[in-house]
Order: C-alpha cells, then structure tokens, then sequence
C-alpha cells in the first residue's frame, strides 16, 4: 500500500468538481499543468481564471520533501514557528552528505562517522514534528520520492531545485527554498506566480542508442539554461505515451537546467505500470477512476499552439544522441558532431571517467541498458578505457540489481559502485585525495544533469560533458570523447576490430523489485516528548536567530561588495562539496559566500576591494568587516542570477553578514524567491545597460524606498569616486505580502509573529 493514500484519494475525490469548474472559468480545454494548478488552490474550487506569468496564485501542495543538505536550515526554521506538528505529509532523505570516494560500504560508514551530528539532528526532529525519515544510504531524494510518494494529478514541493523529477509520474513538482517549505509545514499557502505554459509534442519513437535523456538534452540546446524560466512545460504525443516512467522522470529531472518552473507527462499506461511495480497499486487503481483528468482535454494535444505560450516538436525517430557540455547544460552537440566539435574547440579527447547514476538517471531500466554494454566488454573482450562508476537510485534500486547480476557485470570491467546517493554529482566526489597539484585539464562524461565549472570535483579546468547513461558507459569503454557508437569500431585485446551492439535493457525488472531494508524511519504519533538537542559548540548546527526587520529607512550609504562577471549560480555564490558540512550553521558556511563569483573589475574570485582601507581580499572577509561598522552593501550581477539549485543558503548567507540589495540584469526563479523570502531587496536594471555605469568605488543611494510599492519602480543614486554622480531606475516583482516580508525581515518573522498572534 502507498503512503499518504488517504490524501491521494482525497485529491482525486474533489479534482472533477474542481477540474470542472476551472474549464468554465478558463473558457477553453485546459492543459494538464492548468488542471493540477486549479485543483490545488489554496481557496479550493477555483473562481477567477489566471493571467500566465502575472498573477501571484496561493496554492496547497500535497506533500514535501526535503534532502539533507536543505532540510537542515528548513527544520531549523520550522522550529521557530510554534507548531506541534507537520501540516502536510513531510519527508527527510539523508543523500548529500555521503562524500564518494572508495565505494558504497566505506563511503557510507565514512558518512555516518563524520555526519552522525547532523543525521541524529534530522531523525530527531523529524520523529518530533511527524516528518518520514530516510536514513543514510536510503537512496537519493527523487529517486525514492519517485518510487514512494509521486503520484499523478499531484502538487509537491521539495527543497531541492531536482523535485522536478516527480514530473515523470505526473505531478506538479517544484522546487523552492525552504522557507517556502516551512511556510507549508507550518500550514500556510504556497505562493507562485502562475506559470507560463511550453508544449513539447514528442513524435515518433525512441531506439537504438537514443534515449530520454536526449530529449531533454535537445530541448537544453533550444531553450537555454534560461529559456523555461517561469514556465511549466508539458511534454505530449505519441513519443511520450510510448517511453517508460523513468525516462519520463529523466527528461523532467533536468528541466530544472531550462530554468523551467517544473515539467510534466500526462498519465498513461507506462504510469501505471510503474506504481504497480513499486507497490503502488492503490494509487493505480485510483489514478484509473479519474484518469481524463490527469491529462490535458483532447483538443489542447490536437491543437497545441492554441494553448500554449511555446510550442517545441521533435520527432523522436530522428533524434541523434547528445553531449552537452563543457561548463554549461544547455551547450548540446550531436554524437556525430563531438568529433569536428572538439577539434574546434580544443577539448582533451582523453575521457579520464564516465560516471552514470544520479537522480537524473539512475532508474532499474538506466542500470539494465548501460550493464548490457558493460557485459559486452568481457564478451567482446575489451578492456574499459575511462575509470567508471556506478551510482545507484535508491537501496531497492541497488539491491534488485545485485539479486540480477548487474551489479556482477559491472565488477567485472573494474568499475565501481557508490553509495545510494547525490556522490559526485554535487561535488560529493573525493576524486584528487586532497592533491591540488592533481587538478590538471582533463575531460570526464557523465549522465548527470549540471555540468558547471568545479561542479563534480572541485577542479576549475574539468570538462565535463553530461549524457545518457548508455552512451556514457560506451565512451568510457572507448576513453575517448570523440567516439560514436552508432559507427566507429574498438580494437579488443586480441587485436580485432568489433562494434558496441546496440544497449538493450528492462523498463521494469522481470522478478520484480526487492529489499530488504529500504531506510526508511516512521516518526512518533506524539513527538511532543521529544528533545532536539543542539550543542551550542557544534560546527555543523547553529541555532537561528531572526533577521533584523527594515527600520523604514532609505537605504543610503551602501557600499559595493562585489560586481559579479557572467554567469553566477548558486554554486558561486554558495559553494556545495565539502562546505555541504556546514549547512546547518549559517555563520560557518557564510564563509563561502559569494567565493566563486568573478569580480569584474580583475576577473578574479574571491578578490574584491575594501573601500574602508584600499585593500583587496575575499569577499567574506571584506564583507564581515562592513557588517561590524554597520554599513549595507549591494551585490550586482549579470543575467540569470542564482541559476542552478535551490539552495536558500545562497540568499540566507549574504543576508546574514549584512548585504541588503541584490541589483542584476535577472534572476533566476527560486534564487529570486529565496532573497524575497530573507528580507533581501531583489531587484532588476530596468536598462541593462545601466550595469556598466556601476564602478568598483560607487555609493548606492536607495533613495525611493520609503515607498516600495508594488509595480513601482526603485530610484538609485550612484555617487563616483570622481564626484560624479549617475540616477538609475531598477525594476521589482514584489507584491504587497512580499514587501511585508521585507519589512518585517523575513517571511519567517511574520510566520512566528502570526503564530504567537
């Protein structure tokens, strides 16, 4: 049985009346996005239709997830909002913190040594406030949310910008910061600006060496790292009824590098197949009763581009395998073209690892393709070029592929098996042993979803190149980036040419899914009893105290901390790796705010002027010692500002040692809700030309802020270190319960001041 079901059947009990009355108010057939967003109103059966990418909409999710990297400065504010219990299903999974660097049983001992503190921290908390608990070596967050808790027609929101995985399975799933998260356990509305709408009619059929992570590898090379933002998109035909359920979850997995919203399937046969494989039947059978409901109306498929803002379409039996990469998601090239394109480009052609697994892509039917390649090696006898590994999806995932022999394959051809979590591809990945002098210019392969700069290894001059799993396992036989499976032969051992066959795996396992232990914790039915216990000396915890609230003042005098040069994620601005140690301690991990940004004016990270003394030194550093005299600061940066994860520690940081305004040309979507959510001032050139007017010496004057106001601009005085002076205009997206966040300084204040009402 699944959990929550008596939440899933009541979701379906109310969704007609609710889909019903949200046509009649639409006025036309509604998209499968329409009819989730309308059935999860916070006001229940919808009465006024929506303006797409305008109107802010309350909403009520379903359920939440958290990992533990988020979850611990989430729970951290959840206790200080006075409820005795979650408002909505909740779950914890222990995946981050497990650093890969021997294999699965070292690693996750390694793991629990060295994160005990903050695993007994998460378990208690959770056990306290009602929270379902994954321990250590469980599995990865989207995988097991995919597995237990996705179902279609839902809404769900997850404190990692990867939630979107649940999309393969129908939901509406986003990512957000956490305390978008704790407002909804504290049983509050969710607040969203009503997404625009992109339709990807998928045609034809995946085969061969294609598979669905070249979908989303395609639709990353048309729409940008910032194309989606502030859209769902829904993907629709006969190539999408025709692809499994995890490839499904693959393709919504990394539209989180589109910037999209969140991305979707309407339910199907390969659905139901999937829930009733993970014993799931309850929801299937139920999913059947309302199933018209859990797709868009016909018309919207027949005719798409009447209802959604974009339309994209690809023919599925066309679609050549990708590579997209180095240093940035959406750079894609064809397997056919990676030859000419490295030329080009002067990419190491030598692959020193292919790494599949992740959340992206770690499902029974990824393992089974890429093993079938593997076995293929000792038929063939070939020898594995590349270092490979191997990172299972979840404990049910790993243990049903040791019970059929993958696991064995694998071994075979030397590779190695992580534990059941995010490892190297959030940097978790220990690949140079601590020798810096290690970290040359070198290529790797992986079927992850991000591929910045320092991402997996820390390494700046690491290229690495994201594929699907099987064409991963097959360049990392060949250790070349140039090599095409479709067409080029291998030399084996003997001296013979021979040809990779085509992958073939199992959408589903055969036996079924087994295991034996799969983490899981249930918490107490009364967690009143329960004492969470912070040591007040501990590194890895620190318990908040609330941001100062606005003292209604224009803010005047503010210096510049830094101007941040090209891309800036919330890997730059937060650094994951080893500082995820430091997640619960706000004042710990501020000490990597803002390190891997590029300062403009030197083109260096970590570099920046203090204008109190002349001097240049990291920005932290310099930022600490405006914080101690009271100064406010600005941070300017350049488009898409905070791409990358949800990671709220990005706005958190900066707000804690005393930034007050971040100024950029725009942001990314839930980075731009994380600053709103801190009491940070979030704000946009209105010219974005007026980002060259801002030099390293200048004096902000937020001259207008006495009356922020919705739709109303921000007037910026800027003074020169030659006396001149510049008046710029800035632009902003607050609405009037917003800028009471900023007044009150944090959406958390005004949550603890309802509460003690």
């Amino acid at each position: 049985m699944a959990f929550d079901i008596d939440m899933i059947k009541k979701v379906y009990g109310e969704l007609s009346d609710k889909v019903t009355q949200a046509r009649k108010i639409v006025g036309k057939p509604l998209t499968l996005s329409e009819k989730i967003l309308y059935s999860h109103l916070w006001d229940g059966i919808p009465e006024k239709a929506f303006t797409r990418g305008k109107d802010y909409v309350d909403f009520a999710p379903d359920r939440i997830a958290c990992q533990d990297a988020t979850a611990q400065m989430a729970l951290l504010q959840f206790m200080h909002a006075g409820k005795p219990q979650v408002a909505v299903p909740t779950t914890v999974h222990c995946d981050h913190l497990i650093q890969a660097k021997v294999g699965a049983k070292a690693d996750l001992k390694r793991a629990n040594e060295t994160s005990n503190e903050v695993f007994d921290f998460l378990e208690s908390v959770s056990n306290k406030y009602g929270i379902g608990f994954w321990s250590p070596g469980a599995g990865i967050i989207h995988q097991v949310v995919l597995e237990n808790y996705a179902f279609p027609g839902g809404m769900m929101i997850g404190t990692d910008s990867h939630t979107v995985n649940a999309g393969g399975l129908g939901m509406v799933a986003v990512g957000v910061g956490g305390a978008d998260a704790v407002d909804v356990m504290a049983g509050m509305a969710w607040e969203l600006k009503f997404p625009k709408l992109i339709g990807v009619k998928l045609t034809g059929k995946l085969s061969g060496w294609t598979a669905p992570k070249d979908v989303i590898l395609k639709v990353a090379g048309i729409l940008t790292v910032k194309g989606g933002t502030g859209a769902i998109v829904e993907y629709f035909g006969e190539g999408a009824i025709a692809m499994s359920c995890t490839g499904k979850g693959t393709i919504c997995n990394m539209g989180a590098e589109v910037g999209a919203t969140t991305s979707t399937f309407g339910y199907d046969e390969s659905m139901d197949r999937y829930l009733r494989s993970t014993g799931r039947a309850d929801v299937a059978d139920a999913a059947n009763e309302v199933k018209e409901h859990l797709t868009a109306d016909p018309e919207v498929y027949a005719n798409p581009e009447n209802y959604f803002d974009q339309v994209i379409e690809i023919n599925l039996s066309e679609l050549e395998p990708h590579l997209n990469g180095p240093f940035t998601p959406d750079l894609a090239t064809p397997v056919s073209k990676m030859k000419e394109a490295a030329q080009t480009n002067d990419w190491p052609l030598k692959v020193e690892y292919g790494l599949i697994g992740s959340c992206t892509n770690s499902s029974y039917e990824d393992i089974s393709r890429a093993a079938s390649l593997a076995k293929q090696v000792v038929d063939k006898n070939l020898k594995t070029k590349s270092n490979f590994t191997i990172t299972p999806g979840s404990e049910q995932v790993r243990y049903t592929i040791e019970r059929d022999g993958f696991i064995d394959t694998f071994d075979k051809i030397g590779a190695t098996v992580f534990a059941n979590a995010c490892g190297p591809c959030i940097g978790m990945w220990d690949r140079y042993g601590g020798k810096s002098d290690d970290m040359n210019r070198n290529t790797i392969v992986h079927s992850f979803n991000r591929n910045f700069a320092k991402r997996a290894d820390g390494n700046p001059n690491t290229m690495a190149f994201v594929g699907s799993p099987e064409l991963v396992t097959a360049i990392a036989i060949a250790g070349r980036l140039d090599f095409n499976p479709l067409t080029d032969k291998l030399i084996n051992e003997d001296g013979e040419e021979v040809m990779l066959e085509e992958p073939r795996g199992y959408e589903l396992p055969p036996e079924g899914f087994a295991v034996e232990d799969a983490g899981y914790v249930s918490p107490a039915e009364d967690g009143s009893s329960v004492i969470v216990k912070v040591a007040s000396d501990s590194e890895r915890l620190q318990l908040l105290e609330p941001f100062a609230p606005w003292d209604g003042k224009n803010i005047m005098g503010a210096r510049l901390l830094i101007k941040a040069f090209g891309k800036c994620t919330t890997d730059h601005i937060s650094m994951a790796g080893p500082w995820l140690r430091f997640r619960g301690h706000l004042d710990n991990i501020a000490n990597n705010t803002l390190i891997g940004a590029i300062n403009i004016f030197n083109k260096k990270t970590n570099f920046v002027k203090n204008q109190l003394t002349g001097e240049y030194a990291g920005v932290p550093d310099v930022q600490r010692e405006y914080k101690a005299k009271g100064i406010p600061t600005v941070v300017v940066g350049d488009h898409n500002y905070g791409e990358g994860s949800s990671r709220e520690h990005a706005a958190m940081q900066p707000r804690h040692l005393g930034v007050r305004v971040v100024l950029v040309k725009s942001f990314a979507r839930i980075h731009e809700t994380n600053l709103k959510k801190q009491g940070m001032l979030g704000i946009t050139f209105d010219k974005e030309i007026d980002y060259d007017l801002i030099q390293e010496d200048d004096i902000f004057n937020f001259i207008d802020i006495e009356s922020f106001a919705p739709d109303k601009q921000i007037t910026i005085e800027l003074e020169h270190a030659d006396g001149t002076k510049d008046v710029i205009k800035a632009n902003h997206t607050y609405n009037n319960s917003q800028i009471e966040w900023f007044k009150a300084g944090s959406a958390l204040n005004l949550i603890k001041a309802e509460n003690n009402g």
